[in-house]
């Protein structure tokens, strides 16, 4: 193996990663925001909301997320002449797919929670939504932090997908590379390092934010 025409490339491999970790920002930032509200419609008392609540998360949690990028990018087009373009139907195809997976994580957290501070804020006439923010919602997500920093690895790896939709991240660029100096081997092996050491480094700042949240507790 000759790693030498891959590594001479490195920096525009790397050029990639920025909008590898700009894509996954933006899906997390959506999929916190949407997956709150979902969990919150689950976990309420009206029944169409909650119903909707669960065929939506069903369906997003049992196709892949693939298929889910093909039918935005290819799909919406050619059916109702709707077109997000390359990064707009990847980052919405992964905030979609991800909320789908928060607001399961959410719905877990916050049923977690001792019944008793809901049963305490009841009592005390607060409002359900300043409940929920306020006192449901901080300590639900001290407990499903973990969880929340699994479903960020876990989407820096899926967003290798967008290379389908010819998105100029880092996956697409190593192919191109690749293409390039016939050394796809080389190049993969040198991709997947990249993706590895990404995913420590976000394991090794939840692990520390994690401590700290344990100490402040």
């Amino acid at each position: 193996m000759d790693f030498s025409p891959v590594l001479a490339e490195l920096p525009f491999i790397l050029g990639g990663l920025t909008t590898t970790l700009i894509l996954v920002a933006s899906s997390i930032f959506f999929g916190m925001i949407f997956g709150t509200l979902l969990s919150l419609m689950r976990l309420g008392k009206i029944k169409i909301l909650s119903g909707i609540a669960t065929v939506y998360i069903s369906i997003f949690r049992g196709t892949p997320l693939m298929l889910q990028l093909t039918l935005i990018f290819f799909g919406l087009p050619m059916a109702f002449n709707v077109d997000f373009g390359s990064y707009g139907s990847a980052m919405l195809a992964m905030g979609l797919n991800s909320s789908a997976y928060i607001a399961e994580i959410i719905r877990s957290g916050i049923s977690a929670v001792d019944k008793g501070q809901t049963e305490a804020s009841l009592a005390l006439a607060i409002p359900y939504p300043k409940m929920m923010k306020n006192i449901i919602l901080p300590q639900a997500l001290k407990n499903i932090f973990p969880a929340l920093i699994n479903e960020f690895s876990v989407l820096v790896k899926e967003s290798a997908i967008v290379n389908a939709v010819a998105l100029s991240d880092l996956m697409r660029r190593g192919m191109l590379i690749g293409a390039r100096s016939f050394r796809y081997l080389e190049t993969l092996i040198v991709i997947g390092v990249i993706y590895y050491v990404i995913v420590m480094m976000i394991a090794m700042v939840g692990k520390y934010v994690e401590g700290r949240m344990a100490v402040s507790d």
